[in-house]
């Protein structure tokens, strides 16, 4: 496709050719087209994130301003920066009732799927992050390979060599929504898991503090890749050492499918037949 665009002549016949030559040398590449009852779903959790964009603008907004007149809070400003304040706090506020309001849409489509629960009790996975996962990937069989789903993720680095010379790139192909859900799910899994946060920290011994980060969310889209793809649920491991740390079965992580067993089964002796 960059041959067509950078081509000297530009006509519809030379295009057709070259896409004929493409196609019959099958350089091409497929694009993944979401399931049709999906893709709304998909453009609420964008909006979402959207929504959120800004209203983190419009809080850093009020943080600069303070900044600017060096005071600490919004009434030491005098009447012209209270109101600039009262702006931008109305903008957050509203913009946080229309987030919960998507939320809201979602949660009767999605937290009771199957892969969304299971998303939910891999460390540092929360509502949003499982959300942005389970309609991102849409179908986890089309990655054969978790090294496939890492660089559709963004969790992995371009290289850029040359000669003997080994550079790594940043690259921006691959989704952005997965990439952030990841970086976010690998805070959170620092946060609250000792046992991840230990290995976070050897790896920090040795490398910057971005690139340990990034190693933790390229671990927890392995164990989500496995957790999709075998359709099992996540058995409480981080490179093989159990997490002392174990999520509540409260909304949105519904009850599994044996304790709900054991909660309806009658008492001994108050049984039927």
């Amino acid at each position: 496709m960059r041959a067509i665009s950078a081509a000297k002549v530009k006509t519809d016949a030379a295009d057709s050719k070259m896409l004929a030559h493409l196609l019959r040398t099958e350089l091409l590449p497929e694009a993944h087209v979401i399931s049709d009852d999906l893709r709304p779903l998909r453009d609420v959790l964008r909006t979402r994130l959207r929504l959120v964009e800004r209203r983190v603008g419009a809080l850093n907004s009020i943080a600069r301003l303070l900044e600017k007149m060096n005071v600490e809070d919004v009434a030491e400003l005098d009447a012209l920066g209270r109101l600039q304040a009262e702006c931008h706090a109305g903008q957050a506020e509203l913009l946080h009732d229309q987030i919960k309001s998507l939320e809201r849409t979602l949660h009767p489509h999605l937290v009771p799927d199957e892969e969304v629960q299971r998303l939910l009790r891999v460390p540092g996975v929360g509502k949003a992050v499982a959300f942005t996962i389970r309609l991102e990937v849409d179908d986890i069989a089309r990655f054969p390979s978790e090294r496939q789903f890492f660089s559709y993720c963004r969790l992995v680095p371009g290289a850029d060599n040359s000669g003997d010379r080994v550079r790594h790139r940043r690259s921006r192909d691959g989704n952005r929504y997965l990439k952030l859900a990841f970086s976010h799910a690998a805070v959170r899994a620092i946060q609250y898991y000792p046992e991840v946060r230990e290995w976070y920290k050897r790896k920090a011994r040795r490398k910057a503090d971005p690139v340990a980060r990034a190693l933790v969310a390229k671990e927890i889209a392995r164990i989500v890749y496995h957790v999709l793809s075998k359709g099992e649920d996540f058995n409480g491991r981080f490179k093989g050492v159990p997490l002392s740390r174990v999520k509540q079965e409260q909304w949105p992580l519904l009850p599994s499918p044996a304790s709900i067993t054991d909660a309806q089964a009658p008492p001994a002796g108050m049984g039927g037949e």
